[in-house]
């Protein structure tokens, strides 16, 4: 064969295939894109996600909604609990004063007046048991004498006198004896007492431990006696 007709024959076998490839591919169909879904499917979808949205920020404004109420309880029931205890506390004080008047008026009421205190005066020298006694009259005080401890002791049991003044040097039983004795009993325990003795410290501090509430050395300004009178008698110290 010659090359001529090798050529031909090569040259027809490829248009052969090249036709039948055309063939082919124009017997092949289109692929064909999805179609788009239909309205009535989009719609609702579109609902959902719009209701999800409106519910969304519905519950995030009753999220704060129910803190704001929340924060707006606790500052009313801390301003509630502020309030009763200030009023507590107003209370406490009324209560306090209510109570130191009526301490106050108590005292004032068991106060007596002059001319309702009993004073009793002891000592062994009749001179200074008169001379006492006038300056106790002249200030309306009621005045009885003892002319010792044991004259003292015998007297106070029948009636006790809502002070003693007492000596220190006294025959029979002595200022601190006596004094001694009085505190020794509870009926008489409570007695004020007013100790008239030399101005000896060692004296004074002995009749201080023995119970005495006032020590005046001789002798003693007439004032002095008085005032100390008052002191215990509105219950207030007296030195």
């Amino acid at each position: 064969m010659s090359s001529k007709k090798t050529l031909l024959l090569i040259a027809s076998g490829v248009l052969a295939v090249l036709l039948l490839r055309r063939s082919v591919m124009g017997c092949r169909k289109p692929r064909k894109q999805p179609p788009e879904p239909p309205e009535y499917l989009v719609a609702p979808r579109k609902i959902d996600e719009t209701a999800r949205a409106e519910a969304e920020r519905q519950a995030t404004e009753d999220a704060a909604r129910i803190e704001a109420e929340q924060l707006k309880a606790e500052e009313e029931t801390r301003r509630e609990a502020d309030r009763q205890a200030e009023i507590e506390a107003r209370r406490k004080e009324e209560t306090q004063h209510q109570i130191l008047d009526a301490t106050a008026s108590e005292s004032e009421s068991k106060t007596k007046a002059p001319e309702q205190t009993v004073i009793m005066v002891t000592d062994d020298s009749k001179v200074v048991r008169v001379k006492t006694g006038r300056l106790l009259s002249a200030h309306n005080y009621q005045v009885v004498m003892a002319e010792d401890g044991l004259d003292a002791v015998r007297q106070i049991e029948t009636s006790i006198p809502d002070l003693l003044i007492t000596d220190l040097d006294m025959p029979g039983m002595g200022g601190m004896e006596l004094v001694r004795h009085l505190r020794g009993h509870a009926r008489t325990a409570g007695i004020p007492i007013i100790m008239i003795t030399a101005d000896n410290e060692s004296l004074r501090k002995e009749a201080q431990e023995s119970g005495v509430n006032v020590v005046l050395g001789k002798p003693y300004p007439e004032e002095q006696l008085i005032a100390q009178i008052q002191l215990l008698m509105t219950g207030q110290s007296a030195g």
